[in-house]
């Protein structure tokens, strides 16, 4: 499984789109067995969901999107988790792996 999330100045972006790289992480046993930060094409829409999809992400954890990214990701088979405060991204990939990832409301305005 791969978890990806977007981050802006070292923490989870409180919105998807806009983020300066996304944090990607290979799991495995439920144990992160390698990470990487990648830069994503310009933002357009659609665009962000595909590459995601091609770098073979699952699942995205952030702090807020607009629905017709949601609906996108989901349809592409990734799971999205919103309304997560912001934090190191080391630090609520190891919360969603212990089973202890809050989320809230969706933060993004759109």
């Amino acid at each position: 499984m791969k978890i990806a999330l977007p981050v802006s100045n070292n923490l989870v972006s409180e919105h998807f789109g806009h983020c300066e790289k996304f944090y990607i992480a290979d799991i495995a046993d439920g144990k992160v067995i390698s990470a990487q930060t990648l830069t994503p094409p310009p933002h357009e829409p659609g665009v962000i969901p595909k590459w995601l999809a091609d770098n073979d992400v699952s699942v995205v954890i952030t702090g807020g999107m607009g629905p017709r990214a949601i609906q996108l990701l989901e349809s592409l088979g990734i799971k999205v988790i919103i309304g997560i405060r912001s934090d190191k991204p080391e630090d609520i990939l190891k919360k969603f792996l212990d089973g202890n990832l809050e989320s809230g409301e969706n933060v993004c305005d759109h």
